[in-house]
């Protein structure tokens, strides 16, 4: 995955050496230096990977959605569910009154079920308690899956998902509480390693959002946003000016954004299980994202309302088959790119000596069958920090 030119970088009869959970050698067998190891492990010629990154998940929450799936069914809008007290607010009321522990137990089986398909390094987004203590509960959560289970967690602070109903309306007034009482909080005791913010039309806008922004950079922390998923708010173009890491979603992305993101380096993450979900049917413009030369990872946006997904290797089947992504965007989409949306590029997503030995082993004829295969898992074996 590390070739400058684009492509899987593909080596036959390969060697991975690593020392204290670091790569220090991958490469052709051929040519590798003479390696004396206590542990040799022979892959009989199966294919290795590196460990599948998931770059965008809500996976830490109280509760779930299904009656308003049901209620979906029967003709409601995702508007008119948030409108009418339900979607991220109902999450938000389970997710206030359980526990750090609740939420934490909560979110294991969906952890485990993207690790039992090769996940070594996870995003989990709060967003769900929306006032200064719940969303540090979220975030404290979130870290402790890191700690039980071995795996990498990049925890992101998402305050401004969505208004809590005792802001009475005011965005204005609950933005300022984003700002000068819960990003101050979540900076101070090192919760979060990012920011992030929806903005649309049933979200926050540009300018509320460039508040929060300003304010995240003001601690030191990088930001990334929910844009252009309902409506084009223009919101990629902000995340550009602020360098954000990533811009999320992007079914209603115009050719200015496309650019202010080639730009500025950012990351489009594509998120075809909540495109598929929520019955969308605007796509993101990936021939344009192309042609300009804009990253483009993916990830799960595993979350209770509009993409409760935990299948990594299902987004990869669902990009290619409603997005037309070839299995070499999809496989560098989920390792490389997601990994570059997180700014981890320098410790995972590639097979490189000085990154973290994070390994996928797979059961495969060809790289091509982890995209084409749909409720199938070919995992061999996984490999988390040489472990």
């Amino acid at each position: 995955m590390a070739g400058q030119g684009g492509g899987l970088g593909i080596v036959e009869r390969g060697l991975i050496a690593a020392r204290g959970g670091t790569i220090v050698y991958a490469g052709p067998e051929a040519e590798a230096l003479s390696f004396t190891a206590p542990d040799v492990v022979d892959c009989a010629g199966r294919w290795i990977t590196p460990g599948l990154v998931d770059c965008h998940t809500h996976i830490v929450h109280g509760g779930n959605r299904a009656h308003e799936f049901e209620l979906r069914l029967a003709g409601a809008t995702y508007e008119e569910l948030a409108r009418a007290g339900g979607g991220i607010v109902s999450t938000m009321k389970a997710t206030r009154a359980a526990s750090e522990d609740e939420l934490m137990a909560s979110a294991l089986p969906r952890v485990d079920a993207l690790m039992a398909e090769g996940v070594t390094t996870l995003e989990v987004k709060s967003g769900y308690g929306l006032d200064r203590v719940a969303e540090m509960k979220s975030l404290k959560a979130a870290r402790r899956l890191g700690e039980v289970r071995p795996l990498s967690v990049t925890t992101t602070f998402l305050g401004a998902h969505a208004m809590p109903p005792e802001a009475a309306g005011d965005k204005d007034a609950y933005i300022s509480s984003v700002c000068r009482d819960m990003l101050p909080a979540v900076a101070a005791s090192g919760l979060a390693d990012a920011v992030d913010a929806f903005c649309d039309n049933i979200g926050f806008t540009p300018e509320q959002v460039a508040r929060v922004f300003e304010a995240a950079k003001a601690h030191g922390l990088p930001v990334k946003l929910h844009a252009e998923q309902l409506s084009n708010q223009h919101g990629a173009a902000l995340a550009a000016r602020f360098g954000a890491l990533s811009a999320d979603h992007l079914e209603h992305i115009d050719e200015e954004g496309v650019l202010a993101l080639a730009g500025a380096g950012t990351v489009a993450v594509l998120l075809p299980g909540a495109f598929y979900f929520v019955r969308e049917t605007l796509k993101s413009p990936v021939e344009m994202m192309r042609r300009h030369g804009v990253h483009i990872a993916l990830a799960s946006d595993s979350n209770p309302g509009s993409c409760p997904l935990t299948s990594l290797l299902l987004a990869m089947n669902m990009a290619a088959t409603l997005f037309r992504l070839t299995v070499d965007e999809c496989l560098a989409g989920v390792t490389r790119e997601a990994a570059r949306a997180l700014g981890r590029l320098d410790s995972v997503g590639t097979l490189e000596a000085g990154k973290s030995c994070d390994l996928a082993i797979w059961e495969i004829e060809r790289p091509a069958e982890l995209v084409y295969r749909m409720g199938f898992n070919p995992l061999h074996s996984r490999v988390w920090q040489g472990r």
